[in-house]
């Protein structure tokens, strides 16, 4: 996989050697997505596709929901919202995006919170959300991204201690 950096006068090369595989030319591609560990990488290295990913899987989840759990009460649907649809596996990766495609998420956020949960199109987010006990998605993104720069330090703070006791 090769990624051509922003700028392109920092380019060394325009050719690349070939390279094979048992005999076989292997290709080079100018645009692709590659998906890795369930998270899709681009050649622009944007996160645009991974974050409309998620955005079909928060549909589908909720979609599920609501078809199987609509009986139940609140707090049996609060366990379940906060199961499967709170959890956006790599949320904490996301960099590089267009505003407008996490503003999509943002909205279908609310949006599955309202449909799942019977309130009215026009109801207050910030009213739901406290009723509900559910964090807003700012808060969701923060959270991610604190807790996986938390974990880097921890990491690594484990990582020098190791390096010094040797």
């Amino acid at each position: 996989m090769i990624f051509n950096p922003h700028n392109p006068h920092k380019r060394l090369h325009s050719m690349f050697p070939s390279f094979s595989l048992s005999g076989c030319h292997l290709s080079f591609v100018t645009h692709f997505k590659f998906k890795y560990l369930g998270h899709i990488i681009e050649h622009t290295l944007h996160d645009d596709s991974d974050i409309n990913r998620e955005l079909r899987c928060l549909f589908t989840r909720t979609n599920v929901l609501i078809r199987r759990f609509w009986r139940c009460s609140v707090d049996v649907k609060l366990r379940l919202f906060r199961t499967f649809c709170l959890c956006f596996y790599d949320m904490s990766l996301w960099k590089y995006y267009k505003v407008g495609t996490m503003n999509k998420l943002a909205a279908a956020y609310i949006k599955c919170i309202k449909i799942f949960f019977g309130y009215a199109k026009f109801s207050s987010v910030t009213g739901m959300l406290l009723d509900l006990g559910l964090p807003s998605f700012s808060t969701l993104l923060h959270n991610a991204g604190f807790r996986f720069t938390s974990r880097l330090n921890c990491s690594m703070n484990s990582l020098v201690r190791n390096v010094i006791c040797i």
